[in-house]
């Protein structure tokens, strides 16, 4: 008997568990921490120069400016997705 109702519980509580994590994915904001290592993934080896919240594309984001050999970076992380919005490189003499 204790046994079903231990299963029953853990269904219910997996249940509920898997039901509540897509609201609490979609409210929860990438970090700057978190920006800057999605930044640091694309562009491998660079050193950040400088981070600042801006809108792009209509969206809070993370503006991350980082700096590989004569190169720079511009990578703009939206603050709800994590997902990279806008990639610039330009060179720099």
């Amino acid at each position: 008997m204790r046994i079903r109702y231990a299963a029953a519980a853990a269904v219910t509580v997996l249940g509920l568990t898997a039901a509540a994590t897509p609201a609490v994915a979609s409210t929860t904001a990438v970090s700057k921490a978190q920006a800057v290592k999605i930044a640091k993934k694309k562009v491998p080896g660079a050193h950040v120069s400088d981070v600042e919240r801006e809108y792009e594309h209509g969206q809070r984001t993370w503006k991350i400016e980082l700096e590989k050999g004569h190169w720079e970076y511009d990578v703009y992380v939206a603050v709800s997705s994590g997902r990279i919005v806008k990639f610039k490189r330009d060179y720099d003499d």
